[in-house]
């Protein structure tokens, strides 16, 4: 069976690469952890990892350059500029590419979202400081647009999961959010806990995303952001209630789960995608 090769970047403040490196893993993918130099500049042995070898590329969440910039502006100018034209080749290939929040942040600085008439250089969106004014650390809820080409998300309706950031506001100007919404690239959006549209309101939208926005995608669907984190709902007992659901079932002598959490279904999605198309 054909093997999904996963790069995850690691380097210079990003602190998510353990998490995302273990889902990859646990959903048969071979990923590796490669730090941002390996690529520019080769590994210890001078070897150069190229990115070329691989079929996702994850832009990984954490402080790139500790955002001291703006969040993800250091990573995205050092990309681009030394990684430009494998990048763009690599697109080219039809591989898949998910950036989690700073890397979210990173793909909307390189112009790779929304990406739109094929546009992947030029900045049309952004991500600016939060509403609230501080950093969220918190769980929030997720809903799925059934009708957004987005690979990692085919079949997902609704999903809880966490947010930490301090710049997850998507912007744009009303031309812009309105054609994301025609296109259906507005992959995933902040919800309440029924499921329904939370419309701006704080926490369920935490941080004033115009149109609730959490994630968007390009129109081909391969390339992907978005400011909460599957990867850090890998196993069930990830989510801050587990105590008490598997206390609750325990009362009522049903079993209680003992797998992977609902994040995993995105990475399983792009494996699948992987194996079927690359």
């Amino acid at each position: 069976m054909k093997t999904a090769k996963a790069m995850v970047l690691t380097g210079f403040g990003l602190n998510c690469d353990y998490e995302t490196d273990h889902a990859l893993k646990l959903v048969g993918a071979e990923s590796r952890r490669v730090h941002i130099n390996e690529l520019i500049k080769g590994d210890k042995t001078g070897q150069r990892v190229e990115l070329s070898d691989y079929h996702l590329l994850v832009f990984d969440g954490g402080f790139s350059w500790g955002d001291d910039h703006g969040a993800g502006v250091v990573l995205a100018t050092r990309f681009r500029s030394h990684l430009g034209r494998q990048l763009d080749q690599f697109i080219a290939d039809g591989k898949l590419i998910i950036g989690i929040c700073n890397g979210f942040q990173v793909m909307v600085n390189l112009g790779l979202l929304p990406g739109l008439d094929g546009d992947y250089h030029s900045r049309t969106v952004a991500l600016i400081p939060n509403d609230s004014g501080i950093f969220r650390d918190d769980w929030i809820h997720l809903a799925f647009n059934a009708e957004s080409p987005c690979v990692f998300t085919q079949g997902l309706e609704y999903m809880p999961l966490p947010v930490r950031h301090g710049e997850g506001k998507l912007y744009a100007s009303p031309e812009m959010i309105d054609r994301l919404e025609k296109q259906h690239l507005t992959v995933c959006t902040y919800a309440m806990p029924d499921g329904s549209p939370a419309n701006g309101r704080f926490p369920f939208n935490p941080n004033g995303s115009l149109a609730d926005i959490a994630g968007i995608c390009d129109p081909t669907g391969r390339i992907f952001g978005l400011m909460p984190h599957p990867e850090a709902y890998n196993h069930w007992t990830n989510h801050p209630t587990w105590t008490r659901t598997k206390e609750t079932l325990k009362r009522q002598g049903r079993s209680y789960p003992d797998g992977p959490g609902d994040g995993i279904k995105l990475f399983s999605n792009a494996v699948d995608y992987i194996k079927a198309n690359l």
